[in-house]
């Protein structure tokens, strides 16, 4: 039953024709920029050398960073010592996040169908949290720590609305099981 009920949110988010053209615009622009990088970069992404992906290694730091920064900022009793940790958790995770959208993005390049629209906007939440937490550290560097809050804080309900469709991806899809992405999917 649950499956179910996921599976039918999945198809409800990414089952739309504007997401498969934006899909099928993107795709091959994304591989011709990856075809310049030196390919041992694009295996490493992939996660060839390890004989599994690398992207579901990398976001465990983003996303770590991204809820302490959230308990920190929303728990009651903060001061300024848990202010500045809650900046700190927001900046490790954004700039950890780097690495994991590279390898998502890496991998992303050889999906297609469901998978390729699922993981288009599965990459694309969590862009965007990324960007929203990128204006959260602009914020509170600036003293807008009400506003800083907000923004990563909408990052985060973002993030796991992506979270969730990268779980899809990989239990309902079964991206990157068993094998990288290093191929396109046939």
């Amino acid at each position: 039953m649950e499956s179910q009920i996921n599976d039918t949110l999945e198809d409800t988010l990414s089952g739309h024709d504007w997401l498969e053209d934006a899909a099928a615009a993107a795709q091959p622009r994304l591989r011709e920029a990856l075809a310049l990088l030196p390919p041992g970069v694009v295996a490493f992404l992939h996660g060839q050398p390890l004989g599994h992906p690398l992207h579901p290694i990398l976001i465990h730091l983003p996303l770590g960073g991204w809820i302490v920064a959230g308990l920190l900022d929303f728990l009651p009793g903060q001061g300024r010592e848990s202010e500045q940790a809650a900046d700190r958790a927001l900046l490790l995770g954004t700039v950890g996040a780097v690495g994991a959208i590279a390898a998502g993005w890496t991998d992303w390049s050889n999906t297609r169908g469901e998978a390729r629209r699922t993981g288009l906007l599965h990459g694309s939440l969590n862009e965007v949290a990324f960007t929203l937490n990128l204006a959260s550290l602009w914020a509170r560097k600036r003293g807008k720590r009400g506003l800083g809050k907000a923004l990563s804080g909408s990052a985060l309900a973002l993030a796991g609305l992506g979270g969730f469709l990268g779980g899809q991806l990989v239990y309902r899809h079964g991206l990157g099981v068993g094998h990288t992405l290093a191929t396109p999917q046939g």
